[in-house]
């Protein structure tokens, strides 16, 4: 009996072992990424943004990242469309709210491969102190070492979300009854990211 338990503690040490071996831990390059967005106004055109501040780390086991960990947050004070009064109204209690909830966070549930390059990105958002589910589309770019000898890698994020699920409810309505501005917000990130083993 000991040798069994002795072979079984063995095996299991090893295991623990090669995991924390493969185990890479992958921050956000921000001079390379952009988190950005697009909401339809007057249901004609589509107005563009992103946040200027924001983290994030992906944790993984395997090269092609599947089953990695990605956690993000991002300061709802550093949203920015091109226009102060606009940005300005977006921080205030009609939208983000900014000083009550500065932060908005996603953490990861599952990355899954489902085609040649492409994921599914599932977890849980929180904006407002509202947490929902969602998923997102990722396209894995590739990976390749800058001139410095830091191992990148580069994804493209995209999918949606409906800005009423986070109590962003502000709404007005034109003269012939459609939305001033969409409940869709549509997402479009651009992410590098920098292997903290590699610098």
């Amino acid at each position: 009996m000991k040798y069994f338990k002795y072979l079984t503690l063995f095996i299991l040490t090893n295991l623990l072992l090669a995991q924390s071996k493969t185990e890479s831990t992958w921050l956000f390059d921000k001079s390379h990424s952009k988190i950005g967005f697009s909401v339809k106004h007057l249901m004609i055109t589509e107005v563009e943004g992103f946040f200027k501040d924001y983290d994030g780390k992906v944790v993984t086991n395997r090269e092609d990242f599947e089953n990695a960990q990605i956690e993000f947050i991002a300061e709802t004070a550093s949203i920015f469309t091109d226009n102060e009064r606009r940005d300005e109204h977006l921080r205030s209690n009609d939208f983000f709210n900014s000083e009550n909830y500065p932060k908005m966070t996603f953490r990861s549930k599952s990355f899954k491969k489902v085609g040649k390059n492409k994921y599914k990105l599932t977890g849980d958002l929180t904006i407002r102190e509202i947490t929902k589910p969602i998923t997102l589309d990722v396209i894995y770019n590739g990976s390749t070492k800058d001139p410095w000898g830091n191992t990148k890698a580069g994804f493209t994020v995209t999918g949606q979300l409906n800005r009423f699920d986070y109590n962003l409810k502000w709404n007005a309505l034109t003269e012939l009854g459609g939305a001033v501005v969409d409940r869709i917000v549509k997402l479009k990130i651009n992410v590098q990211l920098v292997k903290q083993n590699s610098l």
